[in-house]
């Protein structure tokens, strides 16, 4: 059966070492969503990995590893991270790695318009990546797309990016007054790429079912988190896809009755980047301790993450979206050294306490966060191999935010080392 890895917040929550502690027990680990926007830092044998599209699981040489067709996939940025990790001693083989034939492929156009329109929104850009992200989905679900099926076609290829760029291209010189793209240059480029990725290319979804026929464990990895969700985020500062529990089925291509469980991740705070309402941000002497001992931020972008306190009022939306099973609290080391902790446990909005997230961003803006306070913890909680070595004080914090949310708490990190993580009890 399924487990699902998500994000429990504004993604950045630890998941790469999560799916990479969960995924030693699994047979099969599958990202479902997202592209190369986001990005995993795993620490495993002393050594630092940063993975963009491909699964945390291919650390481990016994594992297949699926890119779903909810994936956007820049061929290139695919290639150049295969490359990465071999030069790095990891095996990537067609045995370890495959990926899905419906998934679909990002285009130079995409990055270029991703990056001019941000351009063109000025102060009220969205504080995208320029990874081409947005604009691949837009076509996408515009049914303009081009897949990876298609890219492995050098004819159906031709024909679609012919008419892809005679219409991108009006855009590009029309609306945005830059230099067109070369039918040429972005043909043979592609089919160069289509080439070396050809040998991974497979029906995954056929070959997820029987795998899940054969009793095999199958473990599902999200990108981003629950506030980046197209429909359940902070729109319209969100990603482009569906990060949620509900966004493996259609972005792996397996029935919902083949999940059991969601374990969903969160920070011992909150961190987001971009823009945005964020009603627990710190901008005091805290905020920075917080992101300079945590080292926040982007595996992908090395932008500066907005830090702030653990805001159960979003953990506990994230709950009820994904149906979360269980809890993984990461970075609660992080924290050690602050005398005085606080958590919010609900909004005040127009003098009035309320308990939901909302929808409105001006409403969010508006919310002032409640908070309850806890006393500090020491550095002697990164030495903690059990629940019962942490110190009383992160325990009381732990059991609260299980009390508040009314889901257990399955796992524990207190370092970013792989053994650097206290199984609590069942995930």
């Amino acid at each position: 059966m399924g487990l699902v890895v998500i994000g429990a917040q504004w993604g950045d929550e630890g998941k790469g070492k999560i799916t990479d502690f969960l995924a030693e027990g699994a047979d099969v680990v599958v990202r479902y969503q997202g592209g190369n926007n986001a990005g995993h830092t795993v620490i495993a044998n002393e050594k630092k990995y940063k993975l963009h599209l491909i699964p945390s699981g291919i650390l481990y040489d016994e594992k297949l590893c699926i890119i779903g067709d909810g994936v956007v996939i820049d061929p290139k940025a695919l290639l150049d991270e295969i490359e990465y990790l071999r030069n790095e001693g990891v095996v990537v083989t067609p045995k370890k790695l495959l990926i899905s034939d419906r998934a679909h492929v990002i285009m130079p156009y995409h990055k270029l318009i991703d990056a001019y329109s941000e351009k063109q929104r000025g102060s009220k850009d969205i504080g995208t990546t320029g990874k081409g992200i947005g604009p691949c989905y837009t076509d996408k679900h515009e049914r303009t797309g081009i897949r990876i099926c298609d890219l492995l076609h050098r004819e159906i290829f031709a024909e679609k990016l012919k008419t892809n760029l005679e219409a991108k291209n009006r855009v590009i010189k029309e609306i945005y007054n830059e230099e067109e793209l070369n039918f040429d240059e972005v043909f043979n480029s592609y089919i160069e790429y289509a080439e070396k990725i050809r040998e991974f290319v497979t029906d995954t979804p056929y070959v997820l079912y029987e795998k899940i026929k054969e009793n095999k464990k199958v473990l599902f990895e999200g990108a981003q988190g629950t506030l980046l969700d197209i429909d359940y985020g902070t729109y319209p500062y969100v990603t482009s896809s569906h990060p949620i529990s509900g966004g493996v089925c259609i972005g792996a291509g397996v029935g919902p009755t083949m999940i059991d469980r969601v374990v969903g991740v969160c920070k011992a705070y909150t961190t987001r980047v971009g823009k945005g309402p964020f009603p627990t941000e710190l901008f005091d002497e805290v905020g920075e301790f917080i992101r300079e001992k945590g080292f926040e931020y982007g595996t992908t972008t090395g932008r500066a993450r907005r830090c702030g306190w653990l805001d159960l009022v979003i953990l506990k939306y994230a709950v009820r979206i994904s149906g979360l099973t269980s809890i993984a609290v990461t970075k609660i080391d992080t924290l050690a050294g602050i005398e005085k902790i606080k958590v919010c446990t609900g909004y005040e909005l127009d003098g009035k306490v309320i308990e939901y997230f909302p929808a409105s961003l001006e409403d969010l803006a508006k919310c002032k966060p409640i908070y309850k306070e806890f006393d500090g913890w020491d550095d002697s909680i990164q030495h903690a191999k059990t629940f019962e070595d942490l110190p009383k004080n992160a325990k009381e914090y732990l059991k609260f935010i299980e009390d508040f949310t009314g889901v257990r708490i399955s796992i524990v990190s207190v370092g970013p080392e792989r053994e650097n993580t206290i199984v609590v009890g069942k995930y």
